[in-house]
């Protein structure tokens, strides 16, 4: 009767150590869940003769909601391409979050050394009517989402990678 209780005992302790060490792992692969929140520009002044215009003062509104949205999401990382626009629209998010702006090529988008960076991150994409879909499309490894309409500046795009591989991916309209 001894040999049976200490045998329960023994299997107890081993049972709980064996549960504690499923939690740990499920804890470390959760942890390395990558979310990407990717945004166009917000509205630029068209007026200006260049390829490089700033925002608008409704543009610089936008920008501000987008940091207001974005302050819960735990952003790790804030990527821009190099133009005005997209930097004044990611500014209000980086201030807030007190991060600094990365620069990514367009013509290369989702890199392996972007992934490898990115990994377990929640990052923050800013691009253009064309790029921004085509970064999304390129994560999820599908031709899904088409470009943006000149006059569109609300589309906000998530993707999730679990660590299995699976991904998910939406697409919300802000109006503001």
């Amino acid at each position: 009767m001894k040999l049976k209780k200490i045998l329960f005992l023994f299997l107890t302790v081993l049972f709980i150590f064996s549960c504690k060490e499923n939690s740990k792992k499920d804890t470390d692969m959760a942890s390395e869940k990558t979310t990407y929140y990717l945004i166009r520009h917000a509205e630029k002044n068209k007026s200006q003769k260049t390829n490089d215009p700033i925002l608008l003062p409704m543009g610089k509104v936008r920008a501000n909601y987008w940091a207001d949205l974005l302050v819960d999401k735990n952003i790790d990382m804030i990527y821009s391409t190099d133009y005005k626009r997209t930097k004044q629209t990611a500014e209000p998010t980086a201030k807030k979050l007190g991060l600094k702006i990365k620069i990514y090529d367009a013509g290369n988008l989702y890199s392996e050394e972007f992934q490898e960076t990115t990994k377990g991150k929640n990052v923050l994409i800013v691009g253009h009517q064309d790029t921004t879909p085509k970064f999304v499309n390129k994560i999820i490894g599908e031709n899904k989402y088409p470009m943006i309409a000149d006059d569109n500046n609300t589309d906000f795009y998530t993707v999730t990678i679990f660590p299995d591989g699976k991904i998910e991916h939406n697409l919300t309209r802000y109006n503001l």
